[in-house]
């Protein structure tokens, strides 16, 4: 009865548990590639709704626009200030680029950012990036897969729903702190703006705007707007470890085009077709985010022979779009080249979507396309990356395990330049 349903090419699941056992243990992004298994996330008039709004309020307060790129320059200073107070020493990078990143949008969504020696905004960030690695777990995957089952077995992944509880009080006493000081007329951030709406929909049955809608949005707001951004930093400072003779160039282009006596600025990107096409490459090379969004199929629809039902929840591999041979030359190696043309040009490539595509587009990537850049080469304006372990290809390739790509935890030294 299966097959007579037309379905795609897969193994026939068992009720209850589905295709897990196709899963291999680690290897979700990889099994997900082979029997094109389905999982679940939100969609319909909710998403539609608070998508909308947020991408308004985003941009009002600067997305995409001057006014945040004066505030990425001045957080990629402090971050500068932050890492000289080092003096070389080797270090996690991992805070620290957390910290800063996440200061942007917290800029946005709270309306001030933190000092990096705040205990307790560290402590949130760190339980920011204990959740994605356990998310991308053997563990976090099968909750994922299974969450009705793996309620009642014991192991990691039982960390996570207290942790995301721990980050849900944060949140909370942030919106309590705002809802007590609120002036309509005069919105602060992206929480007042939320408030707002809440008090103007609060006769409308159908209104998604609710204290819960805005915990849960506030949250993944600070979490996407925090942790892919640091975390593909973190992949690109590993891979200029392992390849100095790259970091060598983006020194020159650097040296070159803004030279010592002045800050990067987004309209430098266009002069300096390395450091974009390193910049493309990281991202697509660390492809952190491998597996896509949820989209729900709104109606029977046939592709490529096969009839796909309606209601079906569809997640497409980003990471077999990022590393397809007929697009990429060397798709499974790092390769600057693979975004240059043989004149030195950026060239663009219609595969590259790490930010994924159509309606579900992540909401922030102009900012992180602008964060990636200024902070990346304000670094290395600064400083010369360097380590004392010798890294391998091994190493740096991409952990292709689960939900996320998380590099490898690494020590390294920043060295300041001399102008």
């Amino acid at each position: 009865m299966y097959r007579r349903r037309n379905l795609p090419p897969g193994p026939t699941p068992l009720p209850v548990i589905g295709n897990l056992l196709q899963i291999k243990r680690g290897e979700m992004v990889k099994s997900l590639i082979q029997v094109s298994f389905r999982v679940v996330f939100s969609n319909g008039d909710r998403w539609k709704q608070l998508r909308r709004f947020s991408l308004t309020t985003l941009r009002n307060f600067g997305m995409g626009k001057r006014s945040i790129e004066e505030r990425i320059q001045e957080e990629a200073q402090c971050l500068v200030e932050e890492i000289r107070n080092y003096k070389q020493k080797p270090t996690d990078p991992r805070n620290i680029l957390g910290q800063a990143v996440s200061n942007v949008i917290c800029s946005i969504v709270f309306g001030n950012r933190f000092e990096y020696e705040d205990l307790k905004f560290l402590k949130l960030l760190n339980l920011f990036n204990e959740t994605f690695q356990l998310m991308s777990s053997t563990w976090g995957q099968l909750q994922e897969i299974i969450p009705k089952i793996m309620e009642y077995i014991p192991g990691p992944h039982q960390k996570i729903n207290p942790i995301l509880e721990t980050m849900l009080e944060f949140v909370s006493k942030r919106i309590k702190m705002n809802q007590a000081t609120l002036d309509p007329s005069s919105p602060r951030d992206y929480i007042d703006c939320f408030i707002t709406k809440m008090q103007q929909d609060n006769e409308d049955p159908t209104s998604e705007f609710n204290i819960k809608n805005l915990l849960v949005t506030v949250l993944n707001l600070f979490f996407a707007g925090t942790e892919t951004v640091s975390t593909t930093l973190r992949h690109g400072f590993l891979i200029l470890l392992k390849y100095p003779e790259i970091q060598e160039k983006m020194h020159k282009e650097i040296d070159c085009v803004i030279g010592h006596n002045r800050s990067p600025n987004i309209e430098d990107r266009s002069k300096m077709p390395y450091m974009e096409a390193v910049i493309h490459e990281i991202q697509r090379f660390s492809d952190v985010i491998p597996i896509n969004v949820p989209h729900t199929v709104i109606k029977d629809t046939t592709f490529r022979g096969f009839t796909i039902p309606k209601g079906t929840d569809v997640f497409p591999l980003l990471c077999s779009v990022l590393r397809d041979p007929n697009q990429f030359t060397t798709p499974d190696k790092f390769n600057p080249g693979h975004f240059l043309d043989e004149s030195g040009c950026f060239k663009k490539n219609d595969a590259f979507m790490p930010f994924s595509t159509g309606k579900r587009i992540c909401l922030g990537e102009g900012l992180a396309r602008m964060e990636l850049f200024l902070f990346l080469t304000t670094i290395l304006q600064n400083f010369t990356l360097t380590s004392e372990t010798k890294f391998t290809e091994s190493d740096i390739a991409p952990r292709m395990t689960g939900f996320a790509n998380v590099p490898i935890n690494y020590q390294m030294s920043f060295i300041p330049r001399v102008a």
